[in-house]
């Protein structure tokens, strides 16, 4: 149905025709949403000692908790991992290009987030591919002195696509292996111990602009290490080398309606 009028007259309609909405309606709506979360609860292996990226969400969010906080995402797993583990408490702090799938938007956002609530701690929760996109902006970060926290959830993939190719195309991983390189065979569709280890050196390059660097490896180390960045008066760059094969749920398979989402218990 389209609607066409100036953007304010609309929306102050909208806005009329909600306040005449009954409260009852809204009431059964947020019980049907309760109802879904008992039903099908946000899970992950959280016995496994291998870093799994919903933690280190959970890790940030418990960490910062009390701290007026603003998350900017970029695109992809960490995008729906930082939505589903990151508890957001105020309105206006969780920064995210939606559906729009706007890789690079992270830093960028968390840029004018840094420079709009200078007080606020501004935390980027990002993926290596997407990070990538506009990591030369570090430039700007470190001119101006940001004190913006970045979190880089590194799983050597392209992950949100590497996840569709192995549940939609048999694992056959094509372009999506960020540690790839000229040598590799065809077949290959894991990276292994021949591979580079880190393509690029998040540490080095945060080095190469000035700014602070933290590589977490381990489980144990993850609390720590965003308490030490926290502490810093200044930006931070942190890489947790994560999960690589983590998968996130729910999720929408292609040109399926979103009614039909597929939760990990879908998957054979």
């Amino acid at each position: 149905i389209p609607i066409v009028g100036n953007a304010k007259d609309v929306i102050r309609g909208f806005i009329d025709e909600i306040k005449k909405q009954k409260i009852s309606r809204r009431k059964e709506w947020l019980a049907k949403i309760d109802s879904w979360k008992k039903k099908h609860p946000l899970t992950y292996d959280k016995k496994s000692n291998r870093l799994k990226p919903e933690y280190v969400v959970e890790q940030i969010s418990e960490l910062t908790k009390r701290r007026n906080t603003i998350i900017t995402t970029g695109v992809g797993q960490n995008q729906m991992w930082a939505a589903q583990y990151y508890k957001t408490k105020r309105p206006r702090t969780f920064i995210s290009s939606g559906g729009m799938g706007t890789m690079g938007f992270g830093l960028p956002s968390a840029l004018g987030a840094q420079v709009g609530k200078p007080k606020d701690t501004v935390f980027v929760i990002d993926g290596d591919g997407s990070f990538q996109m506009v990591s030369q902006e570090l430039t700007t970060v470190k001119i101006n002195n940001l004190g913006l926290k970045i979190a880089i959830l590194n799983n050597s993939y392209l992950g949100m696509v590497r996840q569709w190719q192995q549940i939609f195309f048999s694992k056959n991983y094509s372009q999506t292996c960020l540690r790839a390189d000229y040598t590799c065979p065809p077949d290959c569709n894991k990276p292994g111990k021949q591979c580079p280890p880190y393509v690029p050196d998040f540490v080095k390059l945060a080095a190469a602009y000035g700014i602070e660097g933290i590589r977490v490896k381990r489980k144990a180390d993850v609390k720590k290490s965003i308490e030490k960045a926290l502490k810093i008066d200044g930006p931070v760059l942190m890489e947790f080398i994560v999960e690589e094969e983590e998968n996130v749920f729910p999720m929408v398979a292609p040109g399926a309606p979103i009614n039909q989402m597929i939760d990990k218990d879908d998957i054979v």
